[in-house]
Parts: structure tokens; C-alpha cells; sequence
């Protein structure tokens, strides 16, 4: 453990927002049971501790918001241990996404969950949000995949909670509990998943839509005829605006909508897959591409992860929020995210995960411009209130974390709201595990107007 940080350790990818904490000591543990020692010292001198995986979560979860100790766990690495002819693999929290991948791929199996920056991103924290990304709509998030944890409880007990079987429906399921807790339950020191045998081939297609809504009539001809792509992916015209001049091939302006699929499995499986949604997707497009060569289904995906970027580049900040409807009222949520950017003065687009309903709502801003954040924030509220009247939830796949302190309580009634309070009470009486995130009302203001909630002990 050493005193005082370095900024890298204050922030996440929420410093579009001017969000940057303030922490006492960072420590880097190198193996569980040190990661055991730092919580239990903590726990006996009433210290907040603020675990951190990679620090490319987009809701602040991994920011200390009013001092404390970070628990980085980079140095929990180490190569993945793998039963490739079992289908899983154990591996430590400071894993990187992309080298799980790749590592996974070297034996013919897949890890199907690819959320953003994969470089960046450890499979602690993508199991600490039970992160998603493109490949969600067949596949499931984070959370599907995990069958067993390591982790470290208050007030430093060092447990395992279930593992290698595929199947354990004994006692409550505090996997799941923990799977998606933002490390306010606990933190996560070693996983196993089970993973399935790579598919063969991985086919896209991309369709360019007039209008949102003949971009989504398509969408649910897809749906409607039962067809299952692994990826389902959309772009609004204001997204599309900001990320065109990147498109491999260039775009025409002017399209309204974006539709990208994949259809993965055996190459004749993918191919008889990719001409069925080729069909369904050409209702109402304008254009309809099918891209076959490696290097061009690379340099699709890899603009699709620069969206992004591309986005925050127009303003130079952006405030992103992960609502999920429907699919049904995809349209409606896609047209109010511009709405609401209106009313507040801000551009707005979105994109995401359209098979799954979840917008990345986006209010385009400068980061330097402090009325401009304010108006976003207040636009971000109404993007919360919007999900849920169109029976959506505040977050599809970033959590909760700081700056959605409250949100939890427009979608759920009272009684659940206690529940979910209870539960931190339980895990953590102290509310010292990465206090003020995941908390599901409202509390007292802290570091750049970021409620923290109480502090315990």
C-alpha cells in the first residue's frame, strides 16, 4: 500500500463529465489473500475501500468520491487456467477482456460478452457490472457465463461461492448477487465461466435506413420472423452524422438509421443465416451491404467501437446514458433522446444494442463548459424518467455507480427499494465497500455534485 495517488487512479471513463475523486492510498495487492488483508484493515479502522478493475466503466464506479483507499487489482493477472474440453476456463479478476479472447480463441472456445475497450477492461470489473456489449442479443451479459467467484467479503473473509458445475440451485443465489454489485457487496478476486466452442464464421450485414422508423419496421420484421442474430446492433442519424467519415467505404449523408447484424456459426449455418436477415433487413433500406472479407468485417467492427470516440470528438465531451426499453418503443426512446437534448439546448444522438432495447442516449457537450454539463445532467434525469414510463429500466449494461445515485428509485416501488438497501446492509454494515455507488436513493452531495450517500463507521 502506498500513500497519496496518481490521477489515474482518481477517474473512469466519466471524466467526460469533469468527474475526478479524491482517495488517501492505493493499493495494489498481487494475490486474493492480500486483497483479503487490505479489506480486513480497512474494515477495523473504518476506512473506505474503493475497488478498481480497469477504470473504463462509464458510471463512476470506480471513482473515490470522498477519500479512502483503491483497491486496484491489475496485479491480480496471471494466465487463465483453462478445461477446454469442459468448456471453462478459471481465471483471476485483473484479466484483460481482450485477453481472454484471445487466449479463449488459441483453444477453439468462445467468451461471447465484448464490452468496449477490451484492452483496457478486466474481467473483475466486467463481472462487478455485469458488463454486455454487441453480442448480448444471443448471447446474454456478463453474468450468463460466470458459474463460480472468489471474493473477498466484509470484514476480509476470503470465500468461494459456487464453481465448476454447471448447474447449483442449492441455498440463495449469492452469485448473482455479487455478479453486477459494483463492488459495494464485495470484491472479486477470481472467476470461472464456462464458454462454448467458437463459432466457425461471423457474417455482418448493414443496412441504411431513411428514417428511424423504417430503420426500426425492419428491425421487428427481424424479430417477427424468429430469426437470431448474434449481434443486433443501431446508430440514430445523429451518431451516424458524427462517426460517417470513419465508415470503411464511406457513407452517403442524409441516412437516418443504421441497422448492423451478424449471423455467426458454421460457415453454411452463417451464410444460409446472413441471407435470411439480408432479406428481412432490406425492408425499407436504402442500401443493404454484406461485407465477406476478413479485413473488411475487422475494419466494421473496429469503426462500430470508434463510435464513441467519434461522438465526444464533435463537442469534445459527451454524457451518455445506457437506458434500455422495449424493443417495441425503440423508436419512441430514439426520437425523445433528441427531444430532450433540445429542450436542454444540446445535440443529441444515440446508438446501441437495438435486439436488446438499449440506447447509449448521448447529450453532446463541452466538457470545459459548466452550464453546459448542468443542462446535461438535468437531460439525463429526464432520460431516466423516460425509460421507465416506457417500461424500461435506468441501465442496460454501465450500472449504476455514482452518477446514477437516485435513478434506481423512479423504476422500482418502496418495498423493493428497502430490499436492495437491506441486502448492502447486510453485506456490508459498515458501508464502507465502495461507499455511495449502487445505492438506489439519493443522498447527500459530494465531489462535483455527485451524491455519496451517508458514510458508516
Amino acid at each position: 500500500m502506498r500513500p497519496g495517488t496518481s490521477a489515474e487512479y482518481l477517474t473512469d471513463a466519466t471524466e467526460a463529465q469533469n468527474l475526478r475523486g479524491r482517495a488517501d492510498a492505493v493499493a495494489l495487492p498481487g494475490s486474493a489473500a492480500q486483497v483479503a488483508d487490505v479489506v480486513r484493515w480497512c474494515y477495523a479502522h473504518d476506512v473506505p475501500v474503493i475497488p478498481r478493475g480497469g477504470g473504463s466503466g462509464y458510471s463512476g464506479g470506480a471513482v473515490p468520491l470522498d477519500g479512502g483507499i483503491v483497491l486496484g487489482l491489475e496485479r491480480l493477472a496471471g494466465v487463465p487456467r483453462f478445461d477446454a474440453e469442459y468448456w471453462r476456463v478459471r481465471l483471476n479478476a485483473g484479466v484483460r477482456t481482450a485477453d481472454l479472447h484471445h487466449r479463449a480463441r488459441e483453444h477453439g472456445l468462445y467468451f461471447p460478452p465484448d464490452p468496449g475497450a477490451a484492452e483496457q477492461s478486466m474481467i473483475g470489473g466486467n463481472i462487478a457490472t455485469n458488463a454486455g456489449g454487441p453480442h448480448t442479443f444471443k448471447y446474454g451479459v456478463t453474468g450468463t457465463w460466470v458459474t463460480g467467484l472468489e471474493v473477498v467479503l466484509a470484514p476480509g473473509e476470503l470465500v468461494q461461492i459456487g464453481g465448476a458445475a454447471r448447474k447449483d440451485v442449492a441455498g440463495y443465489d449469492l452469485r448473482s448477487l455479487l455478479v453486477g454489485s459494483e463492488g459495494t457487496l464485495g470484491v472479486i478476486t477470481a472467476a470461472t465461466l464456462r464458454l462454448i466452442p467458437a463459432p466457425e464464421a461471423a457474417l455482418p450485414i448493414v443496412a441504411l435506413y431513411p428514417t428511424v422508423a423504417a430503420g426500426c419496421a425492419a428491425l421487428r420484421t427481424v424479430l417477427a420472423t424468429g430469426l437470431v442474430p448474434a449481434a443486433l446492433e443501431y446508430l440514430d442519424g445523429g451518431a451516424l452524422a458524427a462517426a460517417a467519415a470513419g465508415f470503411p467505404g464511406g457513407l452517403s449523408a442524409g441516412a437516418g438509421m443504421m441497422l448492423i447484424a451478424e449471423a455467426d456459426g458454421t460457415p453454411s449455418g452463417a451464410s444460409a443465416l446472413r441471407a435470411e436477415l439480408v432479406e428481412a433487413l432490406s425492408h425499407g433500406a436504402s442500401v443493404v451491404r454484406a461485407p465477406e472479407q476478413p479485413s473488411e468485417i475487422s475494419a466494421l467492427w473496429r469503426w462500430r467501437s470508434g463510435v464513441s470516440p467519434a461522438v465526444i470528438a464533435q463537442r469534445g465531451g459527451k454524457l451518455s446514458e445506457d437506458i434500455v426499453v422495449p424493443v417495441e418503443r425503440l423508436e419512441e426512446a430514439i426520437a425523445e433522446t433528441v427531444a430532450i437534448g433540445a429542450r436542454h439546448g444540446l445535440p443529441a444522438c444515440s446508438w446501441g444494442h437495438a435486439g436488446d432495447g438499449n440506447l447509449h442516449s448521448t447529450m453532446m457537450i463541452d466538457r470545459h463548459d459548466p452550464d453546459q454539463l448542468t443542462r446535461a445532467r438535468a437531460a439525463a434525469h429526464e432520460l431516466f424518467a423516460l425509460a421507465v414510463t416506457l417500461g424500461g429500466a435506468v441501465s442496460g449494461e454501465h450500472g449504476i455507480g455514482a452518477v446514477k445515485r437516485g435513478a434506481l428509485g423512479l423504476q422500482w416501488p418502496a418495498p423493493a427499494l428497502a430490499l436492495h438497501e437491506a441486502i448492502k446492509q447486510t453485506f456490508d454494515p459498515k458501508g464502507l465497500l465502495n461507499p455511495g455507488k449502487k445505492l438506489a436513493l439519493a443522498s447527500e452531495p459530494s465531489v462535483n455534485g455527485v451524491d455519496r450517500g451517508p458514510r458508516s463507521g
